[in-house]
């Protein structure tokens, strides 16, 4: 009997490698048109497990009523009458708690870690190609306030055994040469060398074309209506295409989930939280960073994805909102042509906003769908998806066969 994966974004894809590798029948089914279009298609392109952590932390509330007045940050909260909205943010308030959020983080770490790992065997065993760089992150502070926190994150990254060194200002041009004329003042920088990078979209292409080509089903352009249970066991979905059946489902589908698992009863913390990306295509007289750059003040991420520049950033929290708001485009631009002057004369950047399926504490749900027989959830992976998709994939596909998983599981269990 064929195991469905519903969603063909990167934690779809890398699900039904992981599930195809162990010998399962996949079939996958997707409502847009083709794989990797929807939260997957303009990610910063950070493949960043030394930067995986929650967003509940110490201080966040105060700084998130802050931003609220101010037109441009980088956390934004759009209040609505939308009870899903408020119940989220009050459980994201409860994570900011220190014991919590250190918690939260080394749950984030470990599977993020773990996906690395498993991405590395992905590549060698599928050559696909990405535009992958292995030039690691160097994140850069430009104010005392973020530098010391720059500081507490080296000694959490120094607990963990997580390679990593501070850099002080004068170095900072030395390891990412095109901040040489930046206008920045920096206050100091902390580098990740064994951070990633990769075009998620991209990768999501090549990853539909090689499972395809090794048997498993798609089933693009197909709106799914319900999820239909029998006695409390997965039975079908009903799509727009009549009834798709298999012995088991596997969701995948991010930020959307909760729409088909609100009427089972099986509704998930998760929030659609807005990004925003551009993307800079350069002409060969244009330099750009050789890798990546996480600008902590901003909270922008710089990327290079061979001949293009990704800047991704920005947290909106508007429901399912898909306005392209000209003030946040403006304040990326403005922060992309502070720190790399040059791309200032690249051609018009592309826009581009997608929707992260964020949880209040940051960690994703993986595992059995509680009280259901042969409904299997792999959700909520927030902006880390990209960075934990293979590491997920493969610990889903784990427990789905009944095999031990390499890492505990318990930390992402759906109940």
């Amino acid at each position: 009997m064929t195991t469905l994966v519903l969603g063909a974004g990167v934690i779809g894809l890398a699900t039904a490698y992981a599930l195809q590798k162990g010998g399962q029948d996949v079939h996958i089914v997707e409502r847009l048109k083709g794989p990797g279009l929807a939260t997957s298609f303009g990610n910063a392109g950070g493949l960043c497990p030394g930067f995986a952590g929650p967003w509940a932390a110490p201080g966040m509330v105060g700084k998130a009523i802050k931003w609220m007045v101010a037109p441009s940050a980088p956390l934004k909260i759009r209040p609505r009458l939308d009870p899903a909205q408020w119940t989220w943010l009050l459980k994201f308030a409860r994570e900011c708690d220190a014991g919590r959020s250190a918690a939260n983080k080394r749950a984030m770490q470990a599977i993020a870690h773990y996906s690395q790992d498993q991405l590395a065997g992905l590549m060698e065993d599928t050559g696909l190609t990405f535009d992958h760089g292995k030039g690691g992150v160097l994140q850069t502070f430009r104010s005392e306030e973020s530098w010391r926190a720059g500081q507490r994150a080296a000694s959490v990254l120094e607990s963990l055994g997580i390679s990593h060194r501070l850099v002080p200002p004068h170095e900072i041009a030395q390891i990412e040469p095109a901040l040489a004329g930046s206008s920045a003042q920096f206050t100091g920088a902390l580098l990740l060398p064994d951070d990633q990078t990769g075009d998620c979209a991209a990768f999501c292409q090549a990853m539909a074309s090689w499972l395809e080509e090794r048997g498993v089903g798609f089933s693009f352009g197909t709106d799914v209506l319900s999820i239909e249970m029998v006695s409390n066991r997965f039975a079908a979905l009903r799509t727009s295409q009549g009834p798709i059946t298999g012995e088991r489902l596997v969701l995948t589908a991010g930020p959307f989930a909760n729409k088909l698992l609100a009427p089972l009863g099986l509704g998930q913390p998760i929030y659609p939280v807005k990004g925003y990306s551009l993307t800079y295509t350069l002409d060969d007289d244009l330099n750009g960073p050789r890798s990546s750059v996480m600008d902590e003040d901003s909270k922008l991420m710089f990327t290079r994805l061979g001949n293009r520049v990704r800047v991704g950033g920005v947290a909106e929290l508007a429901g399912f909102d898909t306005q392209l708001r000209a003030a946040q485009i403006d304040a990326i631009r403005a922060e992309t042509e502070t720190l790399f002057p040059t791309l200032g004369g690249a051609s018009e950047p592309s826009a581009w906003c997608g929707f992260r399926p964020m949880t209040p504490d940051g960690r994703a749900r993986i595992g059995a769908s509680p009280g259901m027989g042969g409904l299997w959830l792999n959700l909520g992976h927030g902006s880390n998806g990209w960075t934990q998709a293979a590491g997920a994939g493969q610990l889903i596909a784990d427990l789905v066969t009944g095999r031990k998983p390499a890492i505990d599981p318990h930390p992402y269990q759906p109940n």
